[in-house]
């Protein structure tokens, strides 16, 4: 038997004996002899303890956690723990390992305090590395302010920066977090690690906040700049830049955010809001473009317009940015903001000077809505500043400034032809009402009146504009006119635009480098030349508008259109003069629009800079007399048919460009698509009943018209919009006021509806005291420009036995127009939400508009 066995053997007599003193030496003893043997170590701190022998208890408590930490025996390591707890104080160390047991545990409390413990102890040891170790546990377990504090303060003490800085922005954001200015901790973070990117964000955050947007700037740079910066880093410097008006340095930070994340599109806004407002148009522009072709392939056109539009209504961009607004108000049909838009452009050229500009701004703000207000005042202040016959043809778009030209026209046509001055004189009434133009139409059927009086009894046409220009004529009790004969077919063909200027100026040539500069411009201008031919109601009026836009634009001395079948003449034709070239006659027309139409059907576009060529020798003499010396023909096509033909004529040398056959072949397309569908609406207008007082069609022709209406404007991609326009409950007017008198006000109501909308609008007769309006090319929101603009007119309409105008209370729905969608269904849709908008705007009180939003649902019936 070995000694440690007999030493063993001997404690176990002693115990028995009681002699537990003698016992305990025996263990000891054998101890010595065996260091490692846990289980007689374990035997005699047990009864080092009963004995009441505490130092023998400590030393032999702490080698046994020492032992049993060792080897990761955490449960028995925390008894023996407790245990020289009750004894004696543990060292330190062995305090800071129980802990982390406690921690493993879960037992987060007990481990806090025994880390407490031990930071008291490492602390007052001057144990500065034990002490920060410490500090990580407790942050761990309480991420308090406090303790980051403690942390930072020791890790800066021992030079420890990185930590430090890490402890400083943990610190920095829990105060921020609580409301707290956070500054001085960000600060001291940067000062201890300049390189850490989490605090250097943290710190230009800070800075920016203090209004430093320099110091932020020059940290954030060599992050923000680096390759693969972080998207965070990217937005704050961003943020610096503008902060510190750096816009132009800005700018792709903040469309690369945008480009990650579209959601940012306001942070873009802002960016051109603040280039115009750092007068850097330029720019603005450019980026204004850019983001309106990603919103555009995004499907977010509609909504970047409106996003525009609230810039440049809080801000005051330049004259260029208002030509890109007028563009893009031109190419979304908003009619009302682009002529605000022309308005102020007008403005902008006249305070500069540019006189020219201005009145071209004028011209086209006249051509949409002639009775804006203030529009005799700006033409006042154009008088003398450009040419004469410039300012007339202004002027005659919504003025009698040029009656002398035009008495003089009327006295030599009644000489000559009086049929002749009569068509002209009815076609200029028509399109004076297409452009909503009651006075001068007015003025054109009074003098109609007066050379031709009681011709509207056997000419329903003139009867007809009568009705829509709202005059009742009376005659004095008299023989009726004698009948006038009925014009020769060419005589039909003699309608030609209004402002041409007399005859008597010799042609003024225009230069080739004028027509080349237009040339390079044309892109830019089909959308606002198609879309004002889309706005007729008419074939005259398509035609008319066509060749004085054309014209006008390409700076040509005539412009000529004509609707012929190859082989025919023509069975309608109009032209435009430049100022100073007189109007071609009539024969001249024919032959040249039957020869160069020949031609065009065998090569297509037909290009001629001399026309001294020998394919114009059969018509040379009507040339010579055109004084024409170069011609661009475009044939008007449907489909492989050949219906027409568009001539440019130029009094002088002129090299026509490849870029102007292009463009031309464009609008020469939409043109026939134009007619088209003039011959439609008139089609549906002619089978629909009109009511001959009020001018309204009859609720019969309600369905027909709406769902001719929705085809075509899907087939062009287009807006409609409808409204009722409630003027009072009918029973209860009938019982006031009576039916005659009901009867009569609703005739007048609709004589100024039918005046003063487009002719594209189609007004019908809804019910006895309602009124519904087709809405052409117009959007929801820009029919209430039209409720303002027709309750302006009907303020001269009163309530019989009343000095007040009849209140009306709309309704308003903007079709929801899906090529996918049925016509049926989205007329049905349309017209049960309108009945709904109508009620709701009644609920809300006499006088008021209310629209109603569409429920694609709802109106996906058939398309699904």
């Amino acid at each position: 038997m070995s000694d440690i066995a007999k030493r063993l053997e001997r404690a176990e007599k002693y115990l028995q004996k009681g002699k537990q003193d003698a016992a305990l030496e025996e263990y000891l003893e054998a101890l010595r002899e065996d260091p490692r043997n846990e289980n007689i170590r374990q035997t005699a701190a047990d009864l080092s303890l009963t004995l009441g022998r505490a130092r023998d208890a400590a030393t032999l408590l702490q080698q046994l956690f020492e032992s049993q930490a060792g080897i990761g025996d955490a449960i028995r390591a925390a008894a023996t723990y407790k245990k020289l707890a009750r004894v004696a104080t543990p060292p330190v160390e062995q305090t800071f390992r129980y802990g982390q047991f406690l921690e493993r545990a879960g037992n987060r409390r007990e481990a806090l305090e025994a880390y407490a413990t031990a930071l008291q102890g490492f602390t007052a040891a001057a144990r500065k590395a034990e002490s920060l170790e410490v500090l990580k546990h407790i942050i761990l377990i309480d991420p308090s302010v406090e303790n980051y504090k403690r942390q930072a303060a020791l890790a800066a003490e021992m030079g420890d920066r990185t930590t430090a800085a890490a402890a400083f922005l943990k610190a920095g954001e829990l105060e921020a977090a609580g409301g707290q200015d956070a500054y001085p901790w960000f600060e001291s973070a940067y000062s201890h690690d300049p390189q850490n990117p989490a605090v250097v964000l943290a710190y230009a955050r800070s800075l920016l906040r203090r209004s430093k947007p320099e110091q932020a700037m020059e940290i954030l740079a060599p992050f923000a700049k680096a390759a693969g910066a972080a998207m965070e880093v990217r937005d704050v410097y961003a943020d610096a830049l503008l902060a510190a008006r750096k816009l132009v340095e800005a700018e792709p930070f903040i469309w690369e955010l945008f480009q990650r994340d579209p959601r940012q599109v306001n942070e873009v806004a802002g960016l051109i809001a603040a280039l115009i407002d750092n007068q850097t148009p330029h720019h603005a522009l450019d980026l204004a473009r850019k983001l309106e072709e990603h919103q555009a392939k995004a499907g977010q056109r509609r909504e970047f317009v409106a996003m525009m539009k609230d810039i440049v209504d809080r801000h005051a961009p330049d004259a260029e940015f208002w030509e890109y607004m007028v563009e893009v108000y031109n190419a979304s049909n908003r009619e009302h903001d682009y002529c605000d838009a022309l308005l102020k452009l007008f403005e902008l050229y006249f305070a500069g000077g540019n006189f020219v500009k201005a009145a071209d701004c004028l011209d086209r703000a006249a051509e949409v809505d002639a009775y804006e207000p203030g529009h005799q005042n700006r033409l006042e202040m154009l008088r003398g500043k450009i040419d004469d016959n410039r300012f007339k043809s202004i002027a005659a778009r919504f003025t009698g400034m040029v009656k002398s030209e035009e008495e003089k026209e009327v006295a030599t046509g009644v000489t000559d032809n009086e049929s002749t001055v009569l068509e002209d004189l009815m076609l200029q009434a028509e399109i004076f009402l297409q452009y909503s133009m009651r006075t001068k139409a007015v003025e054109r059927l009074e003098r109609i009146n007066k050379l031709f009086p009681r011709e509207e009894e056997k000419n329903q046409k003139l009867h007809e504009l009568y009705v829509n220009a709202g005059i009742t004529l009376k005659y004095a009790e008299a023989p009726p006119a004698p009948a006038v004969e009925g014009p020769p077919t060419t005589s039909k063909m003699r309608a030609m635009a209004d402002a041409a200027p007399p005859a008597s100026a010799p042609p003024v040539p225009v230069p080739a480098a004028v027509a080349n500069e237009n040339a390079v411009d044309n892109f830019a201008r089909v959308t606002e030349i198609t879309r004002n031919i889309y706005r007729q109601g008419s074939i005259k009026g398509v035609l008319f508008a066509a060749v004085n836009d054309i014209g006008r634009h390409w700076n040509a001395s005539r412009c000529v259109a004509g609707l012929c079948t190859p082989g025919k003449p023509p069975s309608a034709a109009l032209e435009y003069c430049a100022p100073g070239v007189p109007q071609s006659e009539v024969m001249a027309i024919v032959k040249l629009i039957t020869t160069l139409q020949s031609m065009a059907v065998v090569q297509g576009v037909v290009s001629i800079p001399n026309t001294k060529t020998p394919e114009l020798d059969s018509i040379r003499n009507y040339i010579n007399s055109l004084k024409a010396e170069s011609l661009l023909a475009v044939p008007l096509c449907d489909g492989d048919e050949h219906v027409g033909i568009l001539i440019l004529e130029q009094c002088g040398p002129r090299a026509w460009r490849p870029t102007d056959e292009v463009v031309l072949k464009t609008i020469a397309e939409q043109m026939v698509l134009a007619v088209n569908n003039a011959r439609l609406r008139s089609l549906v207008k002619t089978l629909a009943v009109t009511d001959e007082k009020s001018g309204l069609l009859k609720r019969s022709s309600y369905i027909d018209v709406l769902l001719s209406e929705v085809k075509r404007t899907v087939q062009q991609n287009s807006v409609l919009t409808l409204m009722l326009m409630h003027f009072g409950k009918a029973s209860a007017m009938v019982k006031e006021l009576g039916e005659p008198a009901v009867e009569s006000m609703m005739q007048q109501v609709g004589q100024v509806v039918t005046t003063h909308t487009r002719a594209n609008d189609v007004a019908v007769r809804y019910e006895l005291t309602t009124v519904a309006v087709l809405l052409a090319d117009t959007d929801e929101k820009n029919a209430f420009f039209v409720v303002d603009k027709l309750r302006r007119a009907l303020s001269t309409i009163k309530v019989p036995g009343r000095e007040e105008m009849p209140p009306a209370t709309v309704g308003i729905a903007e079709a929801v127009l899906k090529s996918n969608f049925d016509a049926v269904d989205i007329v049905t849709e349309v017209i049960n939400r309108v009945e709904a908008a109508l009620d709701a705007a009644r609920a809300e009180g006499t006088g008021t508009a209310k629209s109603l939003a569409a429920q694609l649902e709802a109106a996906a019936v058939a398309g699904d």
